[in-house]
Parts: C-alpha cells; sequence; structure tokens
C-alpha cells in the first residue's frame, strides 16, 4: 500500500522556522556570549512600522525571547539578545504579522481558544511551571493576554503558510526511489528500511524552499518601515 505523502507531523507547527529563523538557530544552545548585547537598555522606541502597526523594542525583545523558547527550551531563557539576534527575530515577527494582516482582511485562519491555550500551556511547560511563567511575563512588564496574542499570531502565521505550500512539498515513490540510487552508498540498510527517512528528508528540504519563496512573495507587496538599527534585513 502506498504511503501518506503529508509532510511529517513538524512540518506544520516549524513552518516559520524553516524560512523566517534559519540566522538565530546557531544561538539556540551556544555559551558564546555576544560583544554587545540590546537587553539591557530601558528607552523603548519604535523599531518598525508593518502595515502601519508599530512594533516596539520591547515588543521585539519580548517575542524574540518567547519565540527562543519554543525553539530551544528553557536554556535559551539566559541568552543575550544582541542586535544580530534581534534582527533575525525581527524578519521572523514581520512575516507572521504581515501574512496574519492579509488573514484578518479575509477573516480566513482563526486561532481557537483551546488551541491558543495549549500552546500558553506548552510554554508554562518549557518554563518550568506557573511560577515561572509569572515571573518570565514579569520581567517584560507583559501580562498573559499578551502571550496569547503572541502566541495566537505564531500560530495563525504557521497554519496560513502551511495551507499554501503543504500540498505543493509532497514528493512521490519515483522521487525517494531516486535520490536512494543516487546516494545508495548513504543507506546500507537499503531501500525498504530507509524509505520513509529519504522521504521526510525530501518534503523538509521542498518544505523549507517553498515556504522561503511564498514569504518572499507575501513580503514583496507589504508597506513595512524598518527603523534604526534594524534599518537593513537580517542576512540569511
Amino acid at each position: 500500500m502506498r504511503e501518506p505523502m503529508s509532510p511529517p507531523r513538524w512540518l506544520g507547527a516549524d513552518t516559520l522556522w524553516l524560512a523566517g529563523w534559519l540566522s538565530l538557530a546557531p544561538a539556540v544552545g551556544t555559551a558564546a556570549t555576544p560583544p554587545a548585547t540590546m537587553e539591557g537598555r530601558v528607552a523603548d522606541r519604535v523599531v518598525a512600522i508593518i502595515e502601519g502597526q508599530v512594533l516596539t523594542l520591547s515588543e521585539l525583545r519580548f517575542e524574540a525571547r518567547v519565540a527562543l523558547l519554543q525553539r530551544g527550551g528553557v536554556q535559551a531563557l539566559e541568552l543575550p539578545l544582541d542586535e544580530d539576534t534581534l534582527r533575525g527575530a525581527l524578519e521572523l515577527i514581520i512575516n507572521q504579522r504581515v501574512q496574519v494582516l492579509n488573514a484578518d482582511r479575509l477573516q480566513a485562519f482563526p486561532a481557537e481558544p483551546a488551541e491558543v491555550q495549549a500552546r500558553v500551556n506548552a510554554f508554562q511547560a518549557v518554563l518550568g511551571g506557573e511560577a515561572a511563567l509569572k515571573q518570565f511575563l514579569s520581567r517584560h512588564d507583559v501580562d498573559v493576554q499578551g502571550l496569547e496574542r503572541v502566541l495566537a499570531r505564531g500560530l495563525r502565521a504557521e497554519r496560513i503558510l502551511d495551507s499554501r505550500i503543504r500540498l505543493r512539498a509532497q514528493v512521490g515513490e519515483t522521487e525517494v526511489r531516486r535520490h536512494f540510487e543516487q546516494n545508495a552508498d548513504e543507506y546500507p540498510q537499503g531501500y525498504e528500511a530507509a524509505r520513509a527517512a529519504i522521504r521526510e528528508k525530501l518534503v523538509r528540504e521542498r518544505y523549507g524552499a517553498l515556504a522561503a519563496e511564498e514569504l518572499a512573495q507575501v513580503r514583496a507587496s507589504a508597506q513595512v518601515r524598518r527603523v534604526a538599527p534594524f534599518a537593513r534585513e537580517a542576512s540569511r
């Protein structure tokens, strides 16, 4: 029987990490401390205007930290947010907000309260419990509703992107077989044993490429203005 060709489970939840957060991935889990951190500055200021909506530095810091914790676990809690990290986070946030604003105009892809609560619960678990969550929110002067808005926006953005590229990311049996034959030395266990892993690898690669293309198209028509020192896009 032919196996279903939907993307692996993680793809739906990790779409934006593939296409919008690649520049931050090496920072998670590293012990190196960047030479300059931006977290010590108290004064808030505008860092970007996204389709007429203002994003402040404090919002950027908070959303960057949330994203790092989702990606890297509690060990990401104390990682410094240097300018390069925040620049990469800004690109992710822009991607998310542009997608969600477009969906809002069509009243599409809502996030159900139960889904958002599940993400809050998962985030709380990463931090280590309710007390740790309260401490984290207090540190950033954000309430639970603020966290819910950030997590809901991320959930919706992932779903929007996934709906546009999931079918196109599928790979057929011919492609799986061709990859095996071209790289047989990498799979000494044989085709049948390696088949599922090859399919996942090919889908992951195609999904990431399609996600990057889709986000580039979405961003091309968006009105976004970054404010110094974030006036240029993060390098990929």
